[in-house]
């Protein structure tokens, strides 16, 4: 009988399936493993346990259940992780009384009410229905308009703010989600007003932000706005329409980056399932760690000057630096790929395939600014191309570009190694920073003796057989924990739900050991020889204290009795 609605939603999901939406696993055995989005690392140490569905870093030491893995990497509340796995179990949650709702509940829940209102307005306004003949002379079909919940800000100051109030939220939490702004005499008004929104979205598809697009041809008027930075919205996390593509961009190992919202509509309009856009930034440390999950192979269509934007040199230098594989879609002169998709749907696939490579679009840009036959010449093409080079992770393709670089400009190869010497470390673009937020609680250390009797019960997790090999006085060494698990090794009966976990994250532990079955009784012998050793140290402390008093007291058979025990302790230290 299941207890609880996290019991449920845990017995109607799988975990690896739910954890590999985020990140790469592979198989290994009955398990899988990743590289940890937590920490610092490119080689494997998070596991995740089917049978026992739970999941645990040997790396930095995250784990547990899948709540705990949907907070860590969505950075929410447990309540909030309990809604979206629900919704993905199909599991019905009691509703709750609204004084009890998390502030973040209540936020979603007014950027939801939100899209709908915009949504009405659309469809039904005068005004919107004339903004939705603009979508759909730009292309945007009706199913795309519904899927995409594109909707119409009415161009009235508090038309939305009204609204809302009407259902039962403040001021305050209207301006929380960036929906609206305070004036100076303490009063508030719609941010978005006269424009077509865009609702975007987070990576479980509920509505965390906005983006509105201005259809007046006012110069001074920005023809885009977003809303800021909010509990809900962070757009240097965001990259919008990925939670429509991220199956496609790991089925077809492909990520097309573009710049717009209309571009990624269009996109999955004809067909093209992969392509994401970033929110109005750069790209960032945090995107690229989320787009890592499904490809290292990323196209990227915007229409700028990618090398003389240096805002975008600096996210494509961040990505070269992580590992991708960059290209460049080469778009026609003040085309953007929604205007190309749009004339010629065609046209734009054709684009994708013969896309360049970065470091060939690198190549050409220099080689068309300057002279490689002059000496200057020579000098700036190098000054441009050599860090470059020098951010390529693998030596094999760093050398090869080396060589293409000598051969272009007429120069030894050698004399290109030296100048690639030269160019200093950059300093890591995303240093300290994870997928993770907000900050990990710190792992709290372990004892050596905490370590040995983890380790002692993970072996015999691994080999039962050697359970003989403990006895009543060498598991009287061990902590309560530790004897509790092995005087009930077999029925493991009425045990605590901490004990539960402990158990289970041992024996995820000895499942993804490596060691040679004739390795483990020795091991468990020089374990166990280790406990015994450190107990008689910390009896040997304590003896030297009592001695200590007693020299002070001057109690000579005190001393002489204490001394006695001292030397006893020390020979089966020196004879372990």
């Amino acid at each position: 009988m299941l207890n609880s609605p996290a019991d449920e939603i845990k017995s109607k999901l799988d975990i690896a399936e739910i954890i590999g939406g985020y990140i790469k696993l592979r198989k290994a055995g009955a398990n899988y493993k990743a590289v940890c989005p937590f920490h610092s690392e490119k080689t494997p140490s998070l596991f995740v346990s089917p049978s026992r569905q739970i999941w645990h870093c040997f790396g930095c030491g995250a784990g547990h259940s899948i709540f705990d893995f949907v907070m860590k990497v969505e950075g929410v509340e447990f309540g909030d992780a309990l809604r979206m796995l629900a919704q993905k179990a199909g599991v019905d949650l009691k509703p709750i009384r609204p004084e009890l709702k998390t502030e973040r509940r209540r936020l979603y829940e007014v950027c939801e009410l939100a899209t709908k209102f915009f949504e009405k307005q659309l469809q039904n306004s005068s005004k919107g229905k004339k903004a939705k003949s603009y979508l759909l002379e730009r292309g945007i079909g009706e199913e795309s308009i519904k899927k995409w919940r594109l909707g119409w800000a009415p161009d009235t100051w508090q038309g939305l703010s009204d609204f809302l109030n009407q259902k039962g939220y403040k001021k305050e939490e209207i301006e929380k989600v960036g929906l609206s702004i305070k004036n100076d005499q303490g009063g508030h008004y719609d941010r978005f007003r006269g424009r077509v929104m865009f609702p975007v979205f987070d990576f479980n598809s509920q509505v965390v932000g906005f983006g509105g697009r201005s259809l007046k041809k006012d110069k001074e008027i920005a023809k885009y706005i977003n809303i800021p930075n909010t509990l809900l919205y962070d757009k240097s996390r965001i990259l919008y329409g990925l939670d429509k593509s991220k199956i496609e961009i790991r089925k077809k190992d492909l990520c097309i980056l573009v710049e717009g919202y209309a571009d990624v509509i269009m996109a999955h309009q004809s067909e093209m399932g992969n392509v994401v856009a970033t929110s109005g930034t750069a790209l960032t440390p945090y995107q690229l760690s989320i787009l890592k999950r499904y490809s290292d192979n990323l196209f990227l269509a915007f229409d700028m000057d990618i090398a003389g934007d240096a805002a975008t040199k600096r996210g494509i230098d961040l990505a070269q630096s992580k590992g991708f594989n960059i290209k460049i879609v080469s778009l026609p002169e003040d085309k953007d790929p929604a205007d190309v998709i749009h004339q010629k749907p065609e046209q734009f696939g054709k684009m994708v395939e013969e896309s360049i490579s970065i470091l060939d679009f690198y190549f050409q840009n220099a080689f068309s600014q300057f002279d490689e036959e002059t000496a200057e010449g020579k000098k700036e093409i190098s000054k441009i191309l050599l860090p470059v080079i020098h951010r390529i992770p693998n030596r094999i393709e760093q050398s090869s570009w080396v060589q293409q670089l000598a051969r272009k400009l007429n120069v030894r190869e050698k004399v290109v190694e030296e100048e690639l010497r030269k160019i200093k470390p950059e300093k890591s673009f995303d240093e300290g920073v994870s997928v993770l937020t907000p900050q990990s609680p710190p792992i709290l250390k372990k004892t050596r003796k905490d370590l040995l009797e983890e380790r002692l019960i993970t072996l015999v997790l691994k080999a039962p057989q050697h359970l003989g090999v403990f006895n009543k006085e060498t598991i009287s060494l061990f902590s309560s924990r530790t004897q509790e698990v092995l005087n009930d090794f077999d029925k493991r009966e009425n045990l605590s739900q901490e004990l539960v976990d402990f158990i289970s994250y041992l024996s995820l532990k000895a499942d993804v050991e490596e060691i040679e079955e004739e390795e483990i009784l020795p091991e468990i012998e020089s374990c166990l020889k280790e406990v015994q050793s450190l107990e008689i140290k910390s009896k040997l402390d304590i003896i030297s204290l009592d001695i200590k008093r007693a020299e002070e007291e001057k109690d000579l058979e005190k001393i002489k009795e204490l001394t006695q025990k001292f030397n006893s302790l020390t020979k089966k230290v020196i004879t372990s």
